[in-house]
């Protein structure tokens, strides 16, 4: 007597079991794939904006600091300007007390018998034209104008007889010395 036992019937559920397994496996998988596909794209998509909001404010301060920049050059162009206009003032204002020096010093160094006729100065030299009664008043005019703290040696140009020989017409030219803490750049021309 022999038993036959059909197992075959038993192989096809444990197949059919097998199947449904690997199917339910690969649904699960196919699953957690999309999820993790969908969740890696929503991280990186994250990430790329929070980049791209960090480039624009990068971008928003960089235009504030080149506007800052600009304007700082503006105001430093600004500032040149004001300190070149100051050192004018202050030369100008220092250089004013020079033309009373000059004028004064002109006036009490006039010998007796000589008097001017015209006076030019540019910049640190002045020109004189005058009128003299002999050349020994020109010679003591010179030196006159030599002792004066106000001006440099002056340097006759000519004298020339004039009125029949009666009077001397005299040029002479001279340098201008300045006063303390007046820069020779700010001295102006007498009008």
């Amino acid at each position: 007597m022999t038993i036959e036992i059909n197992l075959l019937p038993w192989r096809e559920e444990v197949r059919a079991r097998r199947s449904r397994r690997f199917f339910l496996a690969l649904g699960v998988m196919a699953v957690l794939g999309l999820g993790g596909g969908y969740g890696m794209t929503w991280h990186y998509e994250q990430q790329f904006d929070a980049q791209q909001q960090r480039n624009a404010h990068i971008q928003a301060q960089s235009r504030q600091l080149d506007t800052g920049i600009r304007e700082i050059s503006e105001l430093e162009a600004i500032r040149e300007r004001m300190l070149e206009q100051v050192q004018i003032f202050t030369g100008l204002q220092m250089g004013r007390t020079q033309t009373v020096h000059v004028f004064s010093d002109l006036a009490t160094s006039l010998v007796d018998g000589v008097h001017y006729t015209q006076l030019s100065r540019q910049q640190e030299s002045l020109r004189l034209v005058g009128l003299a009664a002999s050349n020994r008043q020109v010679s003591d005019q010179l030196r006159a104008l030599a002792a004066a703290d106000t001006f440099a040696v002056p340097v006759l140009s000519e004298v020339e007889a004039e009125g029949g020989g009666e009077r001397r017409r005299f040029s002479l030219s001279m340098s201008q010395r300045m006063a303390d803490g007046v820069p020779a750049e700010n001295a102006r021309e007498v009008p």
